[in-house]
């Protein structure tokens, strides 16, 4: 229980952050976030995520350009907190889970600018695959309390749907769509470097 009891000061002083993020990473499910957020109806915005990925990094600070980031997420794993929606974005209105149960991300370049990276790859979604640039911030690096080192990330692009062949929507009486065009795609990353 002691460990329970220590300040979060003294448990900072006891992970100390790296000076070098270079490494070979593989994502932490139970603490990364890949998300996503549109505008409905106009008005407010609807955010989901996906539940169940995996992915895997080599990182190197000195020569970013040698990096490489590949991620794949299980589609049927959508959610966003309403389970009519999300039945609905399973289907070939958007992602097909059936015909088409992954979605990949594979780096083509990276860049690094101090602890900002720029991460372009090509994002397939239903077969369709086109380039994006994920603008990425570096937000820390510790150890566990069981000796893993952690890298942390996070980053956003914005995308039209539309490019991938998601491309239901509804008129409104009062003008404009249901679903935004727009998707913002958002990154919480926690990585573990893997040993050498």
């Amino acid at each position: 229980m002691a460990l329970f009891n220590r300040t979060s000061s003294a448990l900072a002083e006891e992970a100390p952050a790296a000076s070098n993020v270079s490494g070979d990473y593989v994502l932490d499910p139970a603490h990364t976030r890949i998300g996503f957020s549109a505008r409905h109806a106009m008005v407010t915005k609807v955010r989901g995520q996906f539940d169940e990925f995996v992915g895997t990094a080599h990182v190197d600070a000195e020569n970013p350009a040698s990096s490489t980031v590949e991620v794949t997420i299980q589609a049927a794993s959508v959610t966003t907190g309403q389970a009519q929606r999300d039945g609905h974005l399973k289907t070939p209105d958007f992602f097909d889970i059936e015909n088409y149960p992954e979605i990949r991300f594979v780096s083509t370049d990276v860049q690094r600018d101090g602890t900002d990276w720029s991460i372009t790859g090509d994002l397939t979604i239903n077969a369709v695959t086109k380039p994006v640039t994920v603008l990425f911030e570096e937000t820390g690096t510790a150890k566990d309390p069981f000796g893993n080192l952690r890298a942390g990330f996070e980053g956003s692009v914005t995308i039209n749907r539309g490019d991938w062949g998601l491309a239901f929507n509804a008129a409104l009486e009062t003008g404009g769509v249901l679903v935004s065009e727009k998707v913002t795609l958002e990154f919480d990353v926690s990585a573990i470097r893997q040993p050498v």
